[in-house]
């Protein structure tokens, strides 16, 4: 498996988080390599979570764990330089259940050179609340 992107550096925001305890179901969460513990968000039908680089990366491939019945249907990886607008990178459709998922390998999204970026947002649409890691390779 490939080494994670995701660093002491890395800025990381959520959409919410449940009943706003982030003690227990925080964002601090989604990186702790613990499967005992996940951020939570709160019901919504979209959630998302922002990742800031302290330096451009390529990701080649984005693996996320949910917990089952708590999935996104359909969800989306943006990216952008720091100063720039979002741009689509691939829209990927995640399985409802608790293994590791690998959503996507860029090599399937890009024709030509792979994209670096340093701000990322992943899309998590048609939810009811979320329960999940995500690891970024």
């Amino acid at each position: 498996m490939a080494e994670s992107l995701i660093c002491d550096n890395t800025q990381s925001r959520v959409s919410s988080v449940l009943n706003r305890d982030v003690k227990q179901f925080g964002k601090k969460f989604m990186f702790d390599s613990n499967e005992e513990t996940c951020w939570n968000s709160d019901q919504g039908e979209s959630q998302w979570v922002v990742l800031e680089f302290p330096q451009p990366v390529k990701v080649f491939e984005l693996r996320i764990q949910f917990q089952g019945g708590f999935s996104g249907k359909s969800c989306k990886l943006e990216g952008s330089a720091k100063e720039e607008d979002l741009k689509r990178i691939v829209d990927f459709y995640p399985e409802d259940n608790n293994c590791l998922q690998i959503s996507f390998h860029v090599v399937q999204c890009y024709s030509s050179a792979i994209a670096t970026f340093c701000h990322f947002r992943i899309n998590l649409d048609k939810c009811r609340y979320i329960n999940h890691h995500i690891f970024s390779d």
